[in-house]
């Protein structure tokens, strides 16, 4: 389910498709004139640039819009263990903003273990030592299959982003870091990709987290991924 902001910019409506109609997606290109910050928010970023002070709020806006489609009243959204968002009882979800976008994803705990949302201008990455630094030799070689049937997709930034909605999701489930190299990721041409976790995916409580499924899209100039993890027997 998609919702607009109240009072808000129009919403943008590209990450939705990514994610099951029981997640609710607020996103939008523009900066809210109506978003604000708590006190707590607001020590987040109290020595912050205004352009990151805006896009620190309007992202937290979208976050408190998406929770009132669950009854929620407004409130912070203030930062957890690794800064991942801290989220009411009973909820689950992500955050994601980059230059001219920014969004928020929120469910029931009941319809999803995890949220992770990711999303990055479609072009490439700044070097090849960057891509080095966040791929395995396997992935950077599918990446040159992948480019050689889809010159038209930024690859190398599509990986990259997938593997930040992999963490996002493996963060609230564990608890614990996890590298670039702790994960292989498969891109497939068709807007799926599955990471295989090569560290062991302990977690306080349900079974141990062995992988993830995701989903990306290109579109008005974003690369954007996201990774639903289903609720988990305990």
């Amino acid at each position: 389910m998609t919702l607009l902001p109240a009072g808000g910019p129009a919403l943008a409506g590209v990450l939705a498709p990514l994610l099951p109609p029981s997640v609710t997606v607020v996103d939008t290109f523009e900066d809210s004139p109506d978003a604000f910050l708590y006190p707590g928010e607001e020590a987040l970023v109290a020595t912050a640039v205004d352009r990151r002070r805006a896009e620190f709020a309007t992202v937290r806006h979208c976050a408190r819009a998406a929770l009132a489609s669950f009854g929620i009243p407004p409130g912070p959204v203030l930062r957890g263990p690794r800064g991942a968002p801290r989220w009411p009882d009973g909820m689950v979800g992500s955050l994601t903003h980059c230059e001219g976008y920014r969004a928020a994803a929120v469910a029931r705990d009941s319809t999803a273990a995890s949220l992770g949302i990711d999303v990055e201008p479609d072009r490439p990455l700044r070097s090849e030592g960057v891509l080095n630094l966040v791929s395995l030799p396997g992935e950077q070689a599918a990446l040159r299959e992948l480019a050689a049937r889809r010159p038209d997709v930024n690859w190398d930034t599509v990986l990259f982003s997938a593997k930040e909605s992999v963490y996002k999701a493996w963060s609230p489930l564990t608890g614990r870091w996890l590298g670039f190299h702790d994960a292989r990721v498969t891109l497939r041409p068709d807007g799926t990709f599955t990471a295989a976790l090569l560290v062991p995916g302990t977690t306080p409580s349900g079974p141990p987290l062995t992988g993830f499924d995701g989903r990306w899209h290109t579109g008005r100039g974003l690369v954007l991924t996201a990774v639903t993890v289903p609720p988990r027997e305990r």
